[in-house]
């Protein structure tokens, strides 16, 4: 009959691997509208019979159209400001009793942009009043992010953590240049449609963690590595949290943060829009990206922008990384001496008349019977059995051999990061 056996402790041993995966996220899973999700939770009351404005204050970017079943949520996007930076502090206009700051009506969701940037500064620095820098052990003052781009991946694409010296994005610094001659004077390059909602083509730069993998940080989110652009690695503009699997990027840095801008914008006016920077209107060639378009547009107009002009649409790589998977293993070595296992349970194992069919008629008293064993079931004190483990091939168990086979039973890190409001 069959035989059960005790599994001692010392049998038992616990390791620990890591799984790698190459994750490519494509211009056009960034760029295109229909694979960017929002959510609109921000509404204002109207003027006169005007909309009002409602927006996002983030967007979802999936790997293809998001309204799909099999569509993958790969990152959220949004933007922040801090609250004690230049871009802030150049638009406010006061604070009220209650210590809530105050911004003109042409600024727009300015409160929901610094909630934005004290949320992740909570997350991943451990206080919301603290501010990100571009280098994480940098005190030069004009490293500080006044204007910060966040990304977040999702678990299912960043697992445990992002390795270290993978990460690399594709970003374009200039917005479109709209005319039909750049090198024409500046006045006569805003024409139609302005370049809010126009495809970068030109002006990309690499931006990667080169260098992190021997200059090790660390913070409250984590381990942090500095963001560089790579075609000077010694210009940081941002920040990668790995174990977050957050990309923190100034705004500043990225972008041409100088040149004008012009397009049209959600506003607090009887349409709900208003034109920004472009011919005959106040702002004609004076808007520039930071900080005109940063504190006039909403939340949604700024992620548009990004989204949709600084990542190209085409069907080359945009983002870029390993991530890593952490996986706890414990090995169970099953072994069977020589006398044990040699018999089975199995009906077939007899014919009619008990005799084992494994040895030959009239050979009982020279040959041995013998196995091959095909699974290795694992029982608790009970004898309830909880789990089977499947050989790829039957190994063969008889008298003249002792048998280890080694179970492992592997369990993933679970984590999560929320991004909530």
């Amino acid at each position: 009959m069959a035989i059960f056996k005790e599994v001692s402790t010392s049998d038992i041993k616990t390791t620990r691997s890591f799984l790698s995966q190459l994750i490519d996220v494509l211009q056009e899973d960034v760029s295109a509208s229909v694979s960017r999700r929002k959510y609109q939770v921000f509404v204002t009351g109207g003027i006169g019979l005007g909309p009002g404005v409602t927006s996002s204050l983030f967007q979802t970017i999936f790997d293809q159209d998001f309204t799909l079943q099999t569509a993958n949520p790969i990152f959220d996007m949004t933007v922040g400001l801090f609250s004690g930076g230049a871009t802030v502090l150049s638009s406010q206009t006061g604070t009220d009793a209650a210590g809530k700051e105050l911004f003109p009506s042409s600024s727009l969701m300015m409160r929901e942009k610094i909630d934005n940037y004290r949320q992740f500064a909570s997350a991943l620095l451990g206080d919301s009043t603290l501010s990100f820098s571009s280098a994480l052990d940098s005190s030069d003052t004009a490293d500080k992010m006044d204007v910060a781009l966040f990304i977040a991946f999702k678990r299912l694409f960043a697992r445990d953590s992002i390795k270290r010296e993978t990460m690399a994005i594709k970003f374009y610094q200039s917005a479109s240049i709209i005319g039909p001659n750049p090198s024409a004077p500046a006045e006569t390059w805003y024409r139609g449609v302005g370049n809010l909602d126009s495809t970068s083509v030109s002006g990309s730069a690499i931006y990667t963690d080169i260098g992190a993998a021997t200059n090790k940080l660390s913070t409250f989110g984590g381990q942090v590595g500095n963001i560089v652009d790579s075609a000077n690695t010694s210009r940081n503009v941002g920040l990668m949290f790995y174990d977050r699997g957050i990309l923190v990027l100034d705004l500043t840095k990225i972008t041409s943060s100088s040149q004008y801008m012009s397009g049209n914008i959600d506003a607090m006016t009887s349409t709900g829009r208003t034109t920004l920077g472009g011919a005959r209107t106040e702002t004609v060639f004076k808007s520039k990206l930071i900080p005109d378009f940063l504190v006039s547009a909403s939340i949604d107009n700024i992620v548009d922008h990004i989204a949709a002009t600084r990542f190209q649409s085409g069907s080359q790589t945009a983002i870029t990384f390993q991530n890593t998977t952490n996986i706890n293993s414990t090995l169970i070595f099953c072994r069977a001496a020589a006398d044990e296992f040699n018999y089975s349970a199995n009906p077939t194992f007899i014919d009619s008349d008990d005799r084992i069919v494994v040895i030959d008629v009239g050979q009982e008293d020279t040959q041995q019977s013998f196995t091959f064993v095909t699974s290795v079931g694992m029982y608790d004190a009970n004898d309830n059995l909880l789990a089977v483990a499947k050989l790829s091939r039957p190994v063969e168990k008889s008298p003249e051999r002792d048998l280890t086979l080694r179970v492992r039973l592997d369990f993933a890190k679970k984590r999560s990061f929320r991004y909530t409001k």
